[in-house]
């Protein structure tokens, strides 16, 4: 009979765990969090329910008291858990060793009360020798850290509750703010406006090809570096903004660089100068969090999200040490195994004479777990593995393994030369060409591991002639290039971690939340791997900054970062910060005093408006948000903005494109049956043809979405009136009598006869198909939702995660990517021409994640419907009792 009850978040975990403790102990799971803040009015108690503060869950005015409540889809976990402690003598709560974790732990002891021993037991790795060690060596709950969780939940409710309504009033309804995603999405929006005020300057350089005049014939590359003296300016030389940031340099223009071409031809070249440096490069650390998400990022193509899914997945089943961590430090166990690994593989020459030591930790280092590494005191194999695990979860550990082992390996070394040639040109023109090499004499690391996809030009090894001061060399030709200075690269999710960690905003076991949170929130969206901000996003920050400018500033929320790590080493109380932050004192305002005062200050039109420029008559041109979405304006008139344009490309020529479009659309032509005009016209979620004006009909005029293969520019007349006709009536079924009609409807053309309908192969076939026709589709047996006979769209490479082939398939809800087993419909940003293999997978990894959820989640709306449904009826019957004559009293007849 078991004699002791561990506890861990997840059932995966629970899986493992058990396996190495026996049947001495029953290991069950709480499924993450078991109680927190109410999330709405129907799970706040009816003690508390009169209670003024009972809609934000915390007792501001009683030191901060929290309302914690258990979510109903824990009560059946609860009640499994307090059955199993019924049958044992001791408990040990083995939840994650970091402060969510801590906080999860003193929740189960809240909610199951036990009435025997309690031991806390941690971990960083789960391998058998490392939970005998946790179960030898438990603890007490560490109060402190726990005390840091709730503070940081207690700051996040006050912040979302207090700052959210402002945006619902100034901005558009259901809006969020948060205390880390409003500053995330401030990140992203400051570049966008970067890019949008960037001014493209253009500049020319002046390659050549070289060749030592006595020699063994070995080619060489060099670039023009100066003039009489003066540089030539490269594209380092302009800022962000566009513009040369320095007056000592030569900007060269086209025609320059083409006459200098005929200047340089039949002379003869002499090295000027030859300069050799020590080449080195040191292994990168082992990964922390945020270094093993952008790495994951940028060589697998992975989101944050999908990173920290795959590593959880690979640390629950015993194959990586905990992947929530600051640290670069390995411990002696595992630095032992790998320079074994090192030894053993790639040879003794690789492998330093002692350890290699990383301390340095990240800017608000929280925790003091090792860096992620490969579970264990020997490192199991990538190859072996990935027998074990799913494709995606293979190439995580492989990553994690190489850069683990790499970290212990030796250095690159090798040499670098600059050489400088020069001549004096046939115009007097001094001209000196500029070429660098690199030889890598041995390798070290990057035997295992390369940090970067793609080397710089430093690291790529180029061999120059053995040519020394004085000697000559020939021009091979001259090839003048034109370059454009770009705008800065928008974030993608990897470099945007680094800019997140750089600011010390947020924690890094959170990043994967707050990017997915800016995306879901429809702040910010994808377009390949750039994050783009919408225009709602720049209201929500430009009233921010304007208004609330402490909410989003990077140094006061990396402050409260530091706070908070106070509060987890006991040097900070979180009452009194709490009360600092929302009551404030004599002298700053509190969050709650910002709100109520500011409210009346802030100019909704002017913090929804986004200046784009001026158009071609002087007149300011402004992109601004209202109820139903962002348009543009110029003087009284506006269009809308389509959902897929990025705000740097909405410059002033794009807006006037939709404003030359005339308010009603574009006048096709009278229709002959009712004299009405008909008119083509954008719309938020489409082009679409029109019957009549507003005002020339009493009803809603009749509308019909353009095909696919059609454009608002070319739709005709005659297209429209055969839009209009829709749905068509084919015939009647000369069996039964029954109408057989095609139609056009939200998810593709079909044809229906009653009850029964079946989808058509394209939208042409609306106008072209028989009754014969649709007699032998209607004796076919029904195909189920995505059983299309659409030939797919594109072909795509294999999915990583199941070995099979994706496809692009044209859908009801629009076009999908598929392996054949899960579906994934395109999001903005996304189109069947660009999508890559990457975002494919992307895009299926994501919606295998949120399958589930969603779900429960549509099962929990439909649940919650019905009893609301029930609720109304019983309160109608209810009043239609109240007002039925009593029998007693009723008058006999």
């Amino acid at each position: 009979m078991p004699n002791a009850l561990v506890i861990v978040e997840s059932p995966a975990k629970a899986k493992t765990i058990a396996g190495y403790l026996g049947d001495d102990y029953i290991v069950e799971s709480s499924i993450g969090h078991v109680r927190d803040l109410p999330r709405n009015a129907a799970e706040v108690p009816k003690a508390y329910k009169g209670e003024p503060w009972a809609r934000i869950g915390i007792d501001v005015d009683n030191d901060f008291k929290p309302l914690y409540v258990v979510s109903r889809d824990k009560l059946d976990q609860i009640r499994k858990l307090k059955a199993a402690l019924a049958e044992v003598d001791e408990l040990y709560l083995a939840t994650d060793e970091d402060r969510e974790g801590e906080a999860i732990a003193w929740h189960l002891l809240e909610v199951l009360k036990p009435r025997v021993p309690v031991k806390r037991m941690v971990f960083h790795e789960i391998t058998k020798e490392a939970i005998a060690r946790a179960i030898e060596h438990p603890r007490e709950i560490d109060t402190k850290m726990v005390d840091a969780q709730e503070a940081r939940r207690l700051l996040d409710r006050l912040f979302g509750y207090e700052v959210s309504p402002v945006l619902w009033k100034k901005v558009m309804p259901q809006l969020s703010a948060g205390r880390v995603q409003s500053v995330a999405t401030r990140i992203v929006v400051e570049r966008e406006r970067e890019r949008m005020s960037f001014i493209a300057a253009g500049y020319w350089s002046l390659p050549g090809r070289f060749v030592a005049s006595a020699g063994d014939g070995h080619e060489f590359t060099a670039t023009l570096a100066s003039l009489d003296g003066v540089r030539v300016a490269k594209g380092a030389d302009f800022g962000q903004d566009g513009r040369l940031c320095r007056d000592d340099v030569l900007v060269l223009e086209r025609s320059r660089a083409t006459s200098l071409v005929g200047e340089l031809s039949g002379v003869a070249f002499s090295v000027r100068a030859r300069e050799s440096k020590p080449y080195r490069r040191r292994p990168a650390a082992p990964f922390t969090t945020s270094t093993f998400q952008q790495e994951a990022g940028r060589k697998l193509r992975l989101s944050s999200a999908m990173a920290m899914r795959t590593a959880q997945s690979l640390y629950e089943k015993g194959f990586i040490t905990y992947m929530r961590t600051d640290s670069t430090t390995l411990s002696d166990t595992a630095v032992r195994a790998a320079r074994s690994t090192i030894g053993e593989r790639y040879g003794s020459d690789l492998l330093p004479d002692s350890p290699r030591v990383y301390t340095k930790k990240a800017k608000n280092a929280q925790e003091a777990h090792e860096a992620i590494r490969p579970a264990g005191g020997g490192f199991r194999s990538p190859s072996d593995v990935a027998k074990q695990v799913s494709r995606s979860e293979a190439d995580v550990y492989e990553l994690i393994w190489k850069r683990t082992v790499a970290s212990q390996m030796t250095d690159c070394t090798g040499e670098t030369v600059q050489m400088r040639v020069g001549v004096l040109t046939t115009a007097g023109t001094d001209a000196e060409f500029s070429a660098t090499g690199t030889v890598i004499h041995h390798r070290g690391f990057r035997e295992a591991y390369e940090e970067h996809t793609t080397p710089s030009a430093d690291d790529e090894e180029r061999r120059l002639p053995r040519l020394e001061v004085g000697d000559m060399a020939d021009a091979l030709g001259f090839h003048p290039e034109g370059h454009e200075t770009q705008p800065p690269a928008r974030f993608t999710e990897a470099s945007l971690v680094k800019r997140l960690e750089e600011l010390g905003v947020g924690r890094p076991s959170t990043y994967a939340s707050i990017i997915g949170t800016i995306q879901d929130r429809g702040y910010v969206w994808k377009k390949g791997s750039a994050l783009i901000p919408s225009f709602t996003a720049f209201s929500v920050i430009n009233l921010l900054e304007e208004h609330f400018p402490n909410l989003v500033d990077y140094a006061f929320t990396a402050r409260m970062e530091d706070d908070l790590d106070k509060i987890a080493g006991g040097i900070e109380d979180p009452v009194p910060w709490l009360a600092h932050f929302y009551f404030g004192d004599d002298t700053e305002e509190g969050l709650k005093e910002k709100v109520s005062s500011r409210l009346g200050d802030i100019d909704a039109r002017a913090v929804n408006s986004v200046p784009l420029g001026v158009a071609d008559d002087g007149e300011p041109v402004v992109a601004r948000v209202g109820r139903y979405g962002p348009y543009v304006q110029k003087g009284e008139h506006s269009a809308s903005i389509p959902d897929d344009i990025p705000p740097d490309e909405l410059t002033p020529a794009r807006a006037m494109e939709f404003l030359s479009l005339p308010k009603d659309g574009r006048e096709l032509g009278l229709d002959p049956d009712t004299g009405l005009m008909v008119y083509a016209k954008a719309g938020r979620f489409g082009p679409y043809v029109q019957l009549g004006a507003h005002d020339d009909v009493d009803e809603k005029p009749r509308t019909a979405s353009l095909f696919t293969t059609m454009t608002l520019e070319r739709v005709t007349l005659e297209d429209a009136e055969r839009l209009l006709a829709l749905p068509r009536t084919v015939g009647l079924d000369p069996v039964d009598g029954v109408e057989i009609t095609v139609q056009n409807g939200r998810y593709g053309p079909y044809l229906k006869k009653g009850s029964d309908s079946r989808s058509l192969d394209t939208e042409e076939k609306l106008f072209t198909i028989t009754l014969d026709e649709c007699l032998a589709i209607l004796a076919q047996p029904k195909r189920r939702r995505g059983q299309s006979v659409k030939p797919p769209l594109r072909e795509m490479g294999n999915d990583p995660a199941t070995g099979k082939p994706m496809v692009v398939k044209d859908g009801r809800f629009g076009p999908y990517v598929t392996d054949g087993e899960t579906n994934a419909s395109l999001r903005k940003g996304d189109t069947v021409e660009e999508l890559t293999d990457d975002r494919a997978i992307e895009l299926l990894a994501d919606r295998r994640a949120k399958g589930p959820a969603k779900k429960k989640s549509r099962r929990k709306a439909t649940k919650k419907k019905a009893t609301k449904k029930k609720a109304t009826k019983k309160k109608a019957a209810k009043r239609v009792a109240a007002h039925r004559p009593d029998a007693s009293s009723a008058s006999p007849c």
